[in-house]
């Protein structure tokens, strides 16, 4: 039996965010707790929506306390403002953390016996649905917008969780490239292969089947196209906000694999960039799950671009698909090994024991024992 979950509604286009007043007036919204980050205030990003919110009549606050990898503290600093505000729905405006920081929000003022945040890792479900959320990605790579995952750091124990839960999921998303204009090329070289990362782990997921395999590679073929140039051409980017939602609607339906549990480690005790650190990781991770993926290494690489796919063999195609990731990946200027990110000997153990213990590690293709993690780990150093 397969089981699909994607949020109720999104909108798509230049724009659409002026849809969001519309949305929370049919809903019978009058109040809502925007959930963003300092930045983003700053550089005026935001103004679109509350003009949108301000033509509807409907009042808002704002928490800008989100950073990135949003922590346990944050969290409930949000669900306290929340109690506060006099809110009855959310918006979240940002990268993942601010998406990922709204939903842990909205969870814990639904169900407030997980109010320690921590105790949410292992729940499948949470007993009642959660605040209802509207997303707005400004960011081209995590599609939490979409997904009914969120990631939380807990800085006591110095780790990052996954939390997996259909409550937490967005009612309205709104995927509007304009609100992706400000990225920094260096932003969005790491989110656009954090989105490329998911579409390949959830092509090669265990749990991959017929539907998510069409989200996955189209998003593959979606990214691989348009990354390079999205930041200075405006359908480019249009491409990539799409490309990263299908990756996200696949890998929410499907899970991820290794790749994502070695790089939540290097976030949590190095505090690497999320995508940067899936971009490092991809290549070899591909390699390693190669021979367990069958022709979906051939599939891969023809979407990358690579020509003749068809008369290659498993070899060619393999190292075809691996290297278009490699070249991707120094073309948008990432070069960086995990030496340089400050990575040592030192911390090697823990990393390891953390990927191991990661709950993404249960979908990858290939079965992975600790040595071919601390092998991995040590090639990028």
């Amino acid at each position: 039996m397969k089981h699909m979950i994607l949020n109720t509604e999104s909108y798509f286009g230049n724009g659409c965010v002026s849809k969001i007043g519309d949305e929370a007036i049919e809903r019978h919204f009058n109040r809502a707790m925007i959930v963003t980050d300092k930045m983003l205030l700053k550089f005026g990003t935001l103004a679109p929506i509350f003009d949108s919110l301000q033509k509807a009549h409907v009042e808002y606050v704002i928490f800008d306390e989100v950073q990135p990898n949003p922590t346990i503290n944050v969290v409930q600093n949000g669900v306290n403002a929340f109690h506060q505000s006099d809110a009855d729905f959310l918006i979240a405006v940002g990268g993942g953390s601010s998406i990922d920081t709204a939903k842990g929000i909205s969870i814990v003022v639904a169900n407030p016996k997980h109010s320690d945040v921590r105790s949410l890792e292992f729940v499948k479900q949470t007993d009642h649905r959660g605040v209802t959320l509207f997303a707005i990605p400004t960011t081209a790579g995590t599609a939490s917008e979409v997904t009914i995952d969120y990631v939380i750091t807990d800085e006591e124990k110095g780790r990052k969780f996954l939390c997996a839960d259909d409550n937490c999921i967005s009612r309205v998303a709104f995927i509007d490239a304009e609100m992706m204009a400000g990225m920094p090329q260096k932003l969005a070289a790491a989110t656009g292969m954090d989105a490329l990362t998911h579409a390949i782990e959830a092509y090669c997921s265990k749990r991959a089947w017929d539907f998510t395999d069409i989200l996955a590679i189209k998003a593959v073929e979606c990214i691989a196209q348009n990354l390079k140039h999205s930041c200075q051409l405006p359908k480019a980017r249009e491409n990539m906000a799409l490309g990263q939602y299908l990756a996200g609607m696949a890998f929410s339906n499907c899970g991820l694999g290794a790749n994502h549990a070695l790089a939540h480690p290097l976030s949590a005790v190095h505090h690497v960039p999320h995508g940067l650190a899936n971009a490092i990781l991809l290549p070899k991770i591909m390699e390693f799950n190669a021979p367990f993926v069958g022709e979906k290494m051939r599939a891969i690489a023809k979407a990358m671009g690579i020509h003749g796919t068809a008369n290659m063999n498993q070899e060619q195609y393999i190292k075809a698909a691996v290297n278009a990731v490699e070249a991707l990946k120094k073309s948008i200027g990432i070069t960086q090994n995990l030496t340089e990110l400050g990575v040592t000997e030192a911390t090697l153990p823990l990393l390891v024991k953390q990927a191991m213990e990661d709950a993404t590690m249960v979908d990858n293709p290939r079965p992975m024992h600790s040595g071919n993690v601390e092998s991995i780990y040590r090639s990028l150093m």
